[in-house]
């Protein structure tokens, strides 16, 4: 029932008296609307409710209602009804936007005020995958990055959140290769890091090799290195140059577990087409008494490092796995 002016001794009809009572408990007859819609006077005490396929608009202006008036705003239709500030002020906790099946009650401050009272006030922001969930002034929503960057603080971004690639330190995943046969190479390396890592994990063969490895399947005598050796109470040393390959270390023929051998080797600046490439190793395996080895390589050629070969002496490979790391 809308707002009504009674007059002394005015008496009232059970249908007028049911009405107040359903406004009173928030409910009562609506004024439908299918269009976009401009808040009249007669609005206060009732219930507006919208009906569109479309996003709309119900707008609110000063000098229509009094201090303590209320009007009831619902959507009932599938497009965005969005409660908006014309000439007066409209505050609000929640969100001013309505979807289908929501809320909401202006109650009036003063005839040029207003707040907003939304039963969508926790409703989620988020539209699409991988959204965040977050705040600047009222709940908002952080779109998800790109593939590889990572969320960081930042006390300019609205919500104090942002996503960023990262410029230095960390690392990414570029491969993962499984050992088997003579040989295996992998190709085509990302030229977008500054430095690579390339693990080696649980690798074992059919007979008991020397394990080596090639850069850009460059068999040419461009490899010199320095390989030490050591079982905790005995070390080797070996020095090397004009090879075809770069040994680092051994493999063995068994299949348990403390037999197989891991490594890892680091090639700074292997983009560089200017300087010779500079490697350091570190490996562990299980090969008569050795156990432990490092050992440090220069490669010659002036090109980018885009491929890695690793094989053994002999036999073929029975098991392991090749990752590749790109580090900024």
């Amino acid at each position: 029932m809308a707002k009504q002016t009674f007059t002394t001794g005015q008496v009232l009809t059970a249908a007028q008296m049911t009405s107040l009572q359903q406004t009173a408990m928030g409910g009562g007859s609506t004024t439908a609307k299918t269009t976009s819609y401009v808040l009249v006077a007669a609005d206060a005490g009732t219930v507006v409710q919208m009906n569109a396929a479309g996003a709309t608009t119900i707008t609110v202006n000063t000098a229509l209602f009094a201090a303590g008036d209320t009007v009831q705003i619902q959507n009932v239709g599938a497009g965005v009804c969005t409660v908006t500030a014309g000439t007066a002020t409209v505050s609000t906790s929640a969100v001013l936007t309505l979807k289908q099946y929501d809320q909401g009650i202006l109650y009036f401050n003063s005839t040029s005020a207003a707040i907003f009272f939304s039963s969508d006030a926790a409703d989620s922001p988020l539209t699409t995958k991988g959204d965040l969930f977050t705040y600047s002034t009222t709940n908002d929503r952080l779109g998800v990055g790109t593939n590889g960057q990572t969320l960081v603080a930042d006390s300019t971004a609205s919500t104090g959140l942002k996503w960023d690639t990262p410029s230095s330190g960390g690392m990414t995943l570029l491969s993962t290769t499984t050992l088997t046969g003579s040989s295996v190479t992998v190709s085509s390396i990302s030229g977008a890091y500054t430095d690579l890592r390339i693990v080696i994990k649980n690798a074992y063969n059919s007979a008991d090799s020397d394990l080596y490895f090639r850069l850009n399947g460059d068999t040419a005598s461009n490899y010199q290195y320095v390989f030490i050796n050591s079982n905790g109470s005995a070390a080797g040393q070996w020095a090397s140059s004009s090879n075809t390959g770069v040994q680092l270390g051994f493999v063995s023929g068994s299949t348990g577990y403390n037999q197989k051998t891991a490594a890892v080797l680091d090639i700074p600046r292997y983009t560089d087409t200017s300087n010779i490439s500079v490697i350091s190793s570190l490996g562990a395996y299980a090969f008569g008494n050795y156990w432990n080895a490092q050992g440090y390589t220069k490669y010659n050629a002036s090109a980018a490092i885009t491929s890695f070969t690793l094989y053994p002496s002999g036999g073929t490979f029975s098991g392991g796995t090749i990752y590749i790391y790109g580090v900024k």
